[in-house]
């Protein structure tokens, strides 16, 4: 047996017995890890949890499989298995190192070899999010970002909080974290995530110890695979060949990345690249010491010949490798031999001392991109790098803030100007400049045909660094057929199709008047969790026609601002992610006095066409011109009952449907007339070719309608 398949045998037994402790104990949270949260506002989905370890190692969770790195939202294509922070330092124990995450045959659950950080028996150790948007109901005046999580989690513990369960070979330097991750939905920043660790010296069980030559590292095992093409859970091949590197220049900061190196073998095509990025760090006050040196490691998951492949074992080693980055002779070798999955560990340090009750800060960065141009993806050097190092500057530039000169003190820039944007005296990190507040936006899914409202928000929207409303216009972005089952996603698959702007002598001066409504139309929404209601006003409205019924379409409208040359700042625009609606055309609901037949499309049904998902239970048809409550029965010539459902037109979404469970987000927006069906029987067995008979019964008038349809396999 393989290590890595042991590896999966023993992961997914270990998520089975935490699944088991979640249903057994619920209420005690001491013994449930809060593991269910990832960034969902930007481009970057990746789980962030209460015990210290991003990612969720592609185990598939219910409902939902989470992200764990996912780039770009929607696509598939995940870029970390798991990762966490490492600190180490000199006690008058010993050397000590704490791990959050290492390559271990267990993964994600306090109580595993070297995942060290736990949270406590406290109920308000779970995962806290907040939002800076007004109208997010995880809305807070303290939020930073679109998105934040606020964790708490310690090494102080040697047993699982509140259980006799031990943590193996643990041996704590005594500290607390708090940890606040930051996410936007910018264009130019929803590819990055910011990670800001406060690393305090609490003591451990009664020592107050001085913590020496603190080492502050983010590790993470990195891998870059299409996981709609090859599946994690398959084993080694996914794994396999791993592609790294470094960089370490002023313009793109301290960092190390990954890539599929594509040459032929278990390969997805996969153009994009992900980095573990190094932003600053603060030492306690009065240590004068600390420079920001930065050291870069590699090692493989199942060691290898030469030292630097092989795993630190143990508390000296793993220190080691914090204070010494690879020897240049070695990094030659690595490059030169790609195959295999090699760890990643980036450090800062050393931090002269933590004292007790003193905190150190240290910031990283995930950062995604994809490669640059359309160049062969076993292809690394700086071309193919530099959206990567776009996106890398921009994370650079959320975190100094005001710092514009970047040198930690908040400055005069002149005789009339000052750093200090957020008028408050103190240097603000983590504000970028602001494009206008995306439309409230919806998309109604008609026949053939969608039409797309949305609001005034974006016009009354102030800059944060300008201070002016500087609103110009609306752009509209959709997906074309089969743009959900594209390599990147739907999402990716979105284009420009209009745009709108006002007249003022800049861009197109196209005008708003063939957009605009005669009178706004009011819809008060409720919302699902809180309750609380809300009016929008939609003043807007354009119809996309000549569309294909039973497809999937993204829609946004984005809105974006008119620069200011004087701050040097470009156009700005708003996120297409934020108000992405996905709809699928077709027909109403059809009315009790409608003469319109019920049928089904495609009709007859070809296995392998390209509206045919590729496997047994990825297939579809849809029903159209349904009742909006009906009773649909599927029959064989014979009479024998295939399979039977209820159509809920108001509320129906595809559940059910391995379909769109895969390349969906799960809120499809139906128009009520449709539903799709998997071709499985009750029975759960796949259909035959042939001759189907169906009955549709209205339970509203009882009146029934009949109808035929062909499989041909």
């Amino acid at each position: 047996m393989s290590n890595r398949f042991l590896f999966f045998f023993l992961l997914c037994l270990s998520f089975s017995l935490l699944a088991q402790a979640k249903r057994s104990a619920p209420l005690n949270k001491s013994l449930v890890d809060d593991s269910d949260n990832f960034t969902t506002v930007g481009n970057i989905g990746i789980t962030v949890t209460n015990y210290g370890v991003i990612g969720d190692g592609f185990v598939e969770q219910a409902p939902i499989d989470q992200p764990s790195t996912e780039f770009p939202k929607g696509s598939g294509i995940e870029h970390i298995f798991d990762g966490g922070l490492w600190v180490g330092a000199e006690t008058p124990r010993g050397i000590r190192v704490t791990t959050g995450a290492f390559n271990s045959s267990r993964i994600g659950s306090a109580g595993s070899n070297n995942f060290e950080f736990t949270n406590t028996d406290r109920l308000t150790d779970l995962v806290l999010e907040r939002s800076s948007f007004a109208d997010n109901r995880f809305y807070s005046p303290e939020a930073i970002s679109h998105q934040d999580f606020v964790v708490e989690f310690s090494d102080t513990n040697i047993f699982v909080p509140g259980s006799p369960i031990p943590i193996p070979n643990h041996s704590p330097l005594g500290i607390a974290v708090h940890l606040e991750t930051y996410a936007w939905n910018f264009p130019f920043a929803d590819a990055f995530v910011i990670f800001n660790y406060s690393i305090t010296n609490v003591g451990y069980n009664q020592n107050s110890d001085t913590l020496k030559n603190v080492y502050v590292g983010l590790w993470a095992d990195m891998v870059v695979r299409n996981t709609n093409l090859l599946p994690p859970r398959v084993g080694g091949p996914f794994y396999a060949d791993v592609g790294v590197g470094f960089v370490d220049h002023p313009d793109t900061g301290q960092l190390v990345y990954a890539y599929e190196p594509d040459d032929g073998g278990n390969y997805t095509s996969t153009n994009s690249y992900v980095s573990l990025n190094f932003l600053g760090a603060e030492a306690q006050p009065g240590d004068l010491n600390y420079q920001p040196e930065i050291t870069y490691n590699w090692w493989l998951f199942s060691g290898g010949n030469a030292d630097w492949e092989q795993a630190p074992i143990d508390e000296a080693s793993r220190y080691q490798r914090m204070q010494e980055a690879i020897s240049p002779t070695d990094f030659i070798d690595l490059r030169n031999s790609l195959p295999g999955n090699h760890m990643s560990l980036i450090s800062t340090g050393p931090f002269e001392r933590i004292d007790p009750g003193q905190t150190v800060n240290v910031v990283f960065a995930i950062v995604c991109a994809p490669k640059a141009g359309n160049r062969p993806s076993r292809l690394d050097d700086g071309l193919s790098r530099q959206k990567l190092y776009e996106n890398v500057s921009w994370a650079q530039r959320a975190y100094y803030g005001e710092d514009s000169n970047r040198n930690g003190v908040l400055d005069f820039l002149g005789t009339d100007s000052t750093e200090d944007v957020i008028p408050n005296g103190v240097l603000d990190r983590y504000i970028l400049p602001t494009p206008p507040a995306a439309p409230r936006f919806k998309a109604i899914p008609g026949d053939r045909k969608v039409t797309l409202m949305w609001d005034q928000t974006a016009e009354e929207s102030i800059d944060l660094i300008s201070k002016q409303k500087d609103f110009e216009g609306y752009r509209i972005y959709r997906s074309f057929v089969g743009g959900d089952l594209s390599e990147r996603g739907i999402f990716e698959d979105m284009q420009l199709v209009r745009e709108f702007d006002a007249i003022d002598d800049l861009f197109y001066d196209t005008g708003l008047e063939e957009i605009t409504m005669p009178s706004p139309v009011r819809e008060i929404t409720t919302d699902p969790v809180t309750g609380l209601k809300d009016t929008i006003d939609y003043t807007y409205k354009l119809e996309i026609n000549n569309l294909h019924n039973g497809w999937q379409y993204a829609f946004s409208v984005s809105a974006f601002d008119s620069g200011d040359v004087e701050l040097n700042l470009i156009s700005l625009e708003s996120s297409r992610l934020q108000n992405v609606a996905v709809v699928s055309p077709g027909t109403p609901a059809r009315s009790a006095q409608s003469d319109l037949k019920i049928g089904v499309y495609p009709n007859p049904y070809r296995v392998g066409a390209l509206w045919d998902g590729g496997f047994e239970r990825q297939r579809k048809l849809h029903f159209y011109n349904l009742p909006a409550k009906c009773e649909v029965r599927i029959y064989t010539l014979a009479g024998d009952l295939v399979d039977s459902f209820i159509h809920e037109g108001e509320t129906y979404q595809g559940e059910g449907i391995e379909w769109f469970q895969k390349f969906s987000e799960g809120n499809t927006v139906f128009p009520g007339g449709e539903h799709a069906w998997d071709l499985v029987t009750s029975q759960d067995q796949a259909i035959a070719s042939g001759l189907y008979l169906f009955t549709v019964k209205d339970l509203e008038t009882s009146e029934v309608h009949k109808g035929k349809f062909v499989i041909i396999k």
